[in-house]
């Protein structure tokens, strides 16, 4: 997706923090200098917020997610996940099953993955994996 981005989970409780700080930080300033960019979230980081300790309420996790894009598991994902599968654990790369969904889901939709586990994300081929701060 030209123009789009896709905010990881690391992300977004990096931001929810500076915002209850009321303090901005590097989250905020990405998305500052990114404010003309879509957001997305996942499926899987959709699932991730949650099983957050604040989300104990539907209303209160709708309120986090929806002012993004939720982008679906579509049949080009899920393939992409197993062939990432297969290619990280083939190398000793793997990573844990809900980051691999996301890169899957990033690398099916052609969209960077904005996180501030770049090294981590930067095991998956042809990601392309934005770091902030």
């Amino acid at each position: 997706m030209v123009d789009a981005l896709i905010l990881e989970t690391s992300f977004l409780v990096d931001l929810e923090r500076e915002l209850i700080a009321e303090c901005p930080g590097p989250a905020q300033l990405f998305l500052r200098s990114h404010e003309n960019q879509k957001l997305h979230i996942t499926f899987t980081i959709a699932g991730e917020l949650a099983a957050g300790p604040r989300m104990n309420e539907r209303a209160m996790w709708e309120s986090v997610v929806s002012p993004f894009e939720v982008l679906q598991c579509t049949p080009e994902v899920s393939w992409r996940y197993g062939r990432l599968y297969r290619y990280l654990k083939e190398n000793g790369l793997l990573i844990d099953a809900n980051d691999l969904w996301i890169a899957a889901t990033a690398l099916a939709f052609a969209t960077p993955v904005v996180t501030r586990h770049e090294r981590h994300f930067a095991r998956v081929p042809e990601l392309n994996v934005i770091g902030y701060g």
